[in-house]
């Protein structure tokens, strides 16, 4: 038997800020989102997820800090998930069924190397 190794799958997508999502867009955005997290976490791949917020800083290597975040060919990181799969391969089949596509979205999914102490 395989051992499992964890992923890191990275959500991306491209703000509009002249969208606002009805409250019924919403509501089933979350659905989505808790049906993907909570599929993955009853296989038990499931390690940790994140939604970023919309706050945040830069600190540059000449310590410099500047007000909010990277929006990189015009997309943002919105979050991340850890899981457990037994390959690469396993690891993008779940990435497949994200929710962050049906908006239009990426998802990266990479290996994860451990670090030691």
């Amino acid at each position: 038997m395989k051992t499992a190794q964890t992923f890191m799958m990275v959500f991306r997508y491209t703000p509009n800020p002249e969208y606002r999502p009805t409250t019924e867009e919403i509501a089933q955005m979350k659905e989505d989102w808790g049906s993907f997290i909570g599929t993955i976490a009853l296989k038990e791949k499931l390690e940790s997820t994140h939604q970023l917020g919309f706050e945040g800083k830069q600190i540059a290597a000449d310590l410099s800090v500047s007000e909010g975040f990277v929006i990189a060919d015009k997309r943002m990181v919105s979050g991340n998930m850890i899981v457990k799969a037994n390959s690469l391969d396993e690891a993008v089949e779940m990435a497949k069924d994200s929710p962050i596509l049906k908006m239009g979205g990426t998802v990266e999914v990479r290996s994860i190397i451990p670090m030691s102490r």
